[in-house]
């Protein structure tokens, strides 16, 4: 014999099971929010950088000033730089820390910053962004080459902190460029007895190549 009362629950629960599944998919307001205000801070980052680096009447030094400020204005870099130096950042003195930082960012500066002195009108279109664990935002977006040569993904993270963005990797062509300085950086440690020193000798050298 059929008990109704069996097939009632059992349509009940499969009643609240889809509509559970059906509210996790749609995105809430408050994601919402963080999704459009972190295409607008990356779409506001790329319209900085074109106005303000890409222009042909300043100085090489002008230009690295300019995007140092960017660096801090739009990169949580501190954060970026205790993360790329990984499990070696707790081995290191409170010396090599901040020689670290100094010159990680002098040599993010320099590799960065005169590229844009080549700028040839390539553009980045912001497509979208998706909410991550509450905290981060993904922010998808395509360079635009010219020349014929093909178009490349960039996925920007996107941390947000009270009203306040922060860029904490990007990912180009699904390769995150800062987990491939942390094992640079962790490579040339491990190559050269496992002192913190070496790799500031290491950074000094890149600094001073001709470029």
């Amino acid at each position: 014999m059929i008990d109704r009362r069996c097939i009632l629950n059992g349509l009940v629960a499969a009643v609240f099971a889809a509509a559970l599944t059906l509210s996790a998919a749609v995105p809430s307001k408050a994601d919402e929010v963080f999704s459009e205000g972190a295409k607008g801070f990356i779409t506001n980052l790329v319209e900085e950088a074109i106005a303000s680096l890409t222009v042909t009447d300043i100085t090489r030094d002008e230009r690295r000033t300019r995007f140092r400020r960017m660096l801090h204005d739009y990169f949580a870099f501190k954060g970026i730089a205790k993360w790329v130096l990984g499990r070696y950042w707790r081995r290191a003195s409170q010396p090599e820390r901040e020689e670290f930082m100094t010159l990680f960012e002098d040599l993010m500066v320099a590799t960065y910053a005169d590229r844009f002195e080549k700028y040839t009108g390539e553009t980045l279109s912001v497509l979208k962004a998706e909410v991550r664990g509450g905290k981060d935002a993904l922010v998808h977006s395509r360079l635009i080459r010219t020349g014929g040569l093909k178009p490349v993904d960039v996925v920007w993270r996107v941390r947000r902190k009270d009203d306040n963005f922060k860029i904490v990797d990007v990912m180009v062509e699904g390769l995150s460029m800062g987990l491939t300085q942390q094992k640079d950086f962790a490579s040339v440690i491990r190559q050269n007895g496992g002192k913190v020193q070496n790799l500031l000798d290491e950074l000094r050298k890149r600094l001073d190549a001709p470029t």
